[in-house]
């Protein structure tokens, strides 16, 4: 070959060779805030809060706005991740809803859906049995998550709302992470009905060998669910913050809120029962995405931040596990440390916002001894029975930024509740502050 021609081939290599370089270096000028993991050096990646939903509605049940609208929310609202948990059903398989032309707003839910995502990606049809209605395809999460998951940012997780009752009282329960449906179960009571639920998540966890974990949805819901139903050795989590507005977290007269029931039900657990710690839950039950305000089902009300060093499925769960997590209506806490000696947390201030922590705890010593609450004729009522004040009760409090409890050895748990005066952007219940809970130490 001649030599000149050696010489163009090796500045046209040059060039090549400079010209990647830049490219690549222009591509990596600015780094990705949230790198997704780099699976050979997983063991050293340190943990981070992960911001996350576990239970919201779509049109694949009783929601108002289509699956890829609602994760594309959450997505561009701060959150990384997000279950939707649809009732009795995974969003799986081929299914056309229709759209009534003028009524309601699914009408209106077409139009933004393909305004955000385009008429390409929009399946619409006739229906066969009437051609003057309009069907639109729901996609299954398989189909569309593929759109908005990113690695490091966001992600998807499979879920079901199992969705069941014993006689009159509602028994709904969140499987999280799940593989197949799963068909609810009967039990001859409330409690025997949240056992078997829960055991058949269990089963499918171990059968299909995914990391799957399930939780009690609402328990004043249609107050279909007593503290004393929870004494069951397959409950570990319950909500104890639900966004939906008819859920009646802070009880009534007769009726206890859903976190006095929480202290209830860890004080019998580990004092009388020899049952372990149950963790709570916050959520949205989001089911309405048009209209926003006080009364209606929207999202970002309630949420749960989850310390893991990585952003997958199995992360999120083994982490729940293990209780490193809290959960929060707006409240950030840097972070949350929990011992047998101590439960510390580190609460990332707004300016002009005010905080106040309060640790609430029950002793080994409580009476744990309990009195049924009456009706005007002096019968008996099927709600939760009376407890002491000593179960729960208030054992310190501080304004202080980095507050902390430590444990003496003579409480069956501790926990956390750190109340701001922000008001929450959309309430639960008008003059709802934000919020954060701790999930209980126990020495």
């Amino acid at each position: 070959m001649p030599r000149s021609v050696r010489t163009i081939l090796a500045i046209v290599l040059s060039l090549a060779i400079l010209s990647g370089a830049i490219a690549w270096h222009s591509g990596r000028a600015t780094p990705d805030p949230q790198p997704a993991a780099d699976p050979a050096r997983l063991g050293g990646v340190a943990s981070t809060y992960w911001k996350g939903n576990l239970h919201t509605h779509s049109l694949w049940s009783d929601g108002d706005d289509f699956p890829e609208m609602i994760a594309d929310w959450y997505k561009t609202h701060g959150y990384h991740f997000l279950t939707l948990s649809d009732h009795n059903t995974l969003s799986d398989g081929e299914r056309w809803i229709d759209i009534a032309t003028g009524k309601g707003t699914r009408e209106l839910a077409v139009k933004k859906y393909i305004e955000r995502f385009g008429n390409a990606w929009v399946e619409r049809r006739k229906n066969a049995k009437n051609d003057k209605t309009e069907q639109v395809r729901l996609k299954p999460l398989a189909e569309f998550r593929s759109l908005l998951e990113s690695p490091g940012k966001f992600l998807l997780i499979p879920g079901e709302e199992i969705t069941h009752k014993f006689a009159k009282n509602p028994v709904h329960m969140n499987a999280i992470n799940l593989r197949d449906v799963i068909t609810p179960s009967d039990g001859a009571s409330v409690a025997e009905t949240i056992a078997v639920n829960l055991r058949a998540v269990a089963e499918q966890r171990k059968k299909k060998g995914w990391k799957t974990i399930a939780f009690l949805n609402h328990p004043n819901w249609g107050w279909g669910i007593k503290a004393e139903d929870m004494l069951i050795e397959e409950l570990k989590y319950f909500e104890i913050f639900n966004g939906h507005p008819g859920v009646k977290n802070y009880g009534d007269d007769l009726h206890v809120s859903c976190e006095r029931m929480w202290d209830i039900v860890l004080a019998l657990r580990l004092g009388k029962h020899q049952l372990p710690i149950v963790y709570g839950m916050a959520t949205d039950d989001a089911h309405s995405y048009h209209t926003y305000g006080v009364g209606k089902t929207n999202p970002g009300r309630g949420w749960i931040m989850v310390k893991a060093p990585f952003l997958t499925a199995e992360a999120m769960v083994r982490s729940i596990e293990a209780g490193d997590y809290y959960c929060s209506t707006g409240v950030v806490l840097k972070d949350v440390r929990r011992s047998t000696k101590e439960l510390s947390l580190a609460i990332q201030a707004e300016q002009g916002v005010k905080y106040k922590t309060q640790f609430f705890a029950t002793m080994k010593d409580a009476k744990l001894t309990s009195e049924p609450r009456t009706g005007k004729d002096g019968k008996a009522l099927d709600v939760t029975r009376n407890y002491s004040p000593d179960v729960g009760k208030l054992v310190g409090e501080s304004d202080s930024l980095e507050p902390s409890c430590r444990l003496t050895g003579k409480e069956l748990y501790v926990r956390a509740r750190v109340t701001s005066t922000k008001p929450h952007p959309n309430p639960f219940q008008k003059g709802d502050v934000e919020v954060a809970w701790t999930q209980p130490a126990t020495p």
